[in-house]
């Protein structure tokens, strides 16, 4: 009886360390990696979260850009790092949608990270070049048939949302043009004004100034409903695809084994972060919905994800190297 009390002193002063530690989290930087180049709407969101959890800690929140391989490098990364609270990832649903089509990936996402928290959506348009000849999806489905060169969509990343989007309008337009995958949003838009590709499917953050000042042309929202701040621009659904629906999602994750008080101390933070009026002033105008999922909640959301993204990878066939 006596061995079991102390063995009881022990755990009980063990767990009260650990909730301390949590309260008083962080007690030093905290990097924050983002697997892309900067410029991108991934990048954007962590950078604004950063700004915002710095200044309720006191403690720098600091966005590290490890890209490469379409996201992998910098996920990875974090999957290998201590599971302090003090290495994070910022991430869209490339984490747990390119596993299926990479034939190899230095992780388990179920095994190696611990979800943190879903930070928000955003909503997806695909865009053309102003000077495209199509003004409507019908008009530049007719044009992706019967252009005389070689016609090429572009992505931010394979697995990307914005990819399997693109795969999904492929397969309900019958199309076969290749799909080139960029080491981010920054990159894929480029080439697209570069004329070097002819049309993304992106998150609005990062089309919409180029949208606004004319360089590129709106097709197609991919939400049910049409877009207040994009009126004029119809849905997927109403320019023949009636089934089509797909958002761009943010979430937060950490290395696996993260005490949970940490993590629930790291979601309560992004929480009043992402809810705050400086996001909402930053991100609300381009579509940007703060939608907190935490713990076991975050997980249940990915799974059902990941579900409708197997899908459409096993519908379109897609396989990347």
């Amino acid at each position: 009886m006596k061995k079991f009390t102390h063995q009881l002193f022990f755990i009980l002063c063990a767990f009260t360390q650990v909730l301390s530690y949590a309260q008083t989290f962080p007690t030093k930087p905290v990097r924050i990696i983002v697997p892309y180049v900067p410029g991108g709407t991934v990048d954007l969101v962590a950078r604004v979260l950063a700004q915002q959890l710095t200044e309720q800690t006191g403690h720098n929140f600091i966005v590290d850009n490890k890209a490469g391989a379409s996201g992998v490098i910098g996920s990875d990364a974090v999957a290998k790092s201590a599971p302090d609270g003090y290495t994070l990832l910022v991430q869209s649903p490339t984490l747990i949608a390119s596993p299926l089509m990479l034939k190899k990936v230095p992780y388990d996402v179920n095994k190696d990270f611990t979800p943190v928290t879903l930070l928000g959506t955003v909503p997806m348009i695909m865009v053309t070049q102003s000077k495209n000849p199509a003004n409507n999806m019908a008009e530049f489905i007719k044009f992706t048939q019967d252009s005389n060169r070689k016609v090429n969509f572009g992505t931010s990343a394979t697995g990307s949302p914005m990819h399997l989007a693109m795969e999904s309008f492929k397969h309900g337009a019958k199309l076969t043009t290749p799909v080139i995958a960029y080491r981010g949003t920054a990159a894929a838009i480029n080439d697209l004004l570069g004329d070097q590709i002819d049309a993304i499917i992106d998150a609005i953050p990062s089309t919409a100034p180029h949208i606004n000042s004319g360089k590129l042309k709106a097709l197609a929202v991919t939400t049910k409903k049409r877009l207040p701040a994009l009126s004029l621009v119809p849905t997927m659904a109403e320019s023949g695809f009636p089934e089509f629906e797909m958002v761009s999602w943010y979430g937060l994750w950490a290395p696996a084994n993260l005490p949970p008080a940490i993590a629930k101390r790291l979601a309560e933070l992004a929480d009043k972060a992402m809810n705050s009026k400086a996001v909402r002033d930053q991100l609300g105008q381009q579509g940007f919905i703060p939608e907190l999922i935490s713990g076991e909640n975050f997980s249940v959301f990915l799974n059902k994800e990941l579900a409708q993204y197997s899908k459409i990878v096993k519908i379109s066939q897609i396989q990347m190297d």
